[in-house]
């Protein structure tokens, strides 16, 4: 089988695997359809990234990344609500839960996630005809370009101790998924890549007490949880900063650029 075969097949398989995330939220079957949902999201926008300029690409690409915007509030509610519970405020919990079901129905019925189905439709014979006109010959070369790309900007912002925090959470998770996307064409060690997951990990839970603490300024019956959440922000971004240091010292130096990369926002990963 061909690289271009495995990347399509690769594809297809996300494809069926978003159905299946679909039809478990349809009927409630567990709690984690959605963030499956977003997961195979994720990485078919990490496949497609070195090519996000084809045209052949770029619908699946927006229509992708469309869904991504559209049910993360979903999925920081579900994310929320298990915090609640596990810390035992019941009540504010089921205040939220009953949110979760209106929102799933918007989810599934949404115009967004119609639109990714029929771009999935489309995107394989419309992909195959760029490798009939020769158009794909150097994919993996091109795949390995944005790759190393991608881990020279994640070392310049590594290397700046002043680049903002919540732009290199994007930074780390963009890397990471490229490089599981691509595991065989990576530069990274394993070892650099176990250190990326866990700083990806210590951001995360950082970045989720941080909003929390945010939600409470506004949601009244949250402030008793504000100084807790506050406490746990702290030790969280500790942890991430001894992280970030282990990881400088595992990043291949691809690059002489030092510049570091401005991150958008809305351009962020799910």
């Amino acid at each position: 089988m061909s690289f271009v075969d495995k990347f399509v097949a690769e594809i297809l398989s996300l494809q069926v695997s978003l159905y299946h995330s679909c039809a478990r939220l349809e009927v409630g079957t567990d709690s984690e359809a959605l963030h499956d949902l977003r997961i195979a999201v994720r990485r078919i926008r990490s496949l497609l990234r070195p090519m996000r300029s084809m045209s052949e690409v770029v619908a699946l690409d927006s229509s992708a990344a469309h869904v991504g915007r559209l049910t993360t509030p979903t999925r920081d509610l579900e994310v929320m609500i298990e915090e609640l519970e596990q810390r035992g405020f019941l009540d504010q919990a089921l205040l939220r839960k009953a949110r979760l079901e209106t929102s799933y129905a918007n989810i599934l019925k949404s115009s967004a996630l119609k639109n990714l189905f029929t771009q999935f439709d489309k995107w394989p014979s419309a992909f195959r005809s760029v490798e009939v006109k020769g158009g794909l010959k150097y994919l993996q070369p091109q795949i390995e370009k944005t790759l190393k790309k991608q881990i020279s900007r994640l070392h310049a912002a590594v290397d700046d101790t002043g680049f903002d925090r919540h732009e290199l959470r994007i930074l780390v998770k963009r890397t990471r998924y490229l490089t599981e996307a691509f595991p065989k064409l990576s530069p990274l060690s394993r070892k650099a890549a176990s250190s990326l997951k866990a700083l990806q990990s210590s951001l995360g839970a950082w970045h989720d007490h941080f909003q929390w603490c945010q939600n409470a300024l506004i949601e009244s019956d949250l402030r008793p949880l504000e100084k807790v959440w506050q406490s746990y922000a702290v030790t969280a971004l500790k942890k991430a900063e001894t992280q970030l240091s282990d990881l400088a010292k595992l990043l291949p130096k691809l690059s002489a650029n030092k510049k570091p990369p401005k991150v958008a926002a809305k351009a962020a990963y799910v």
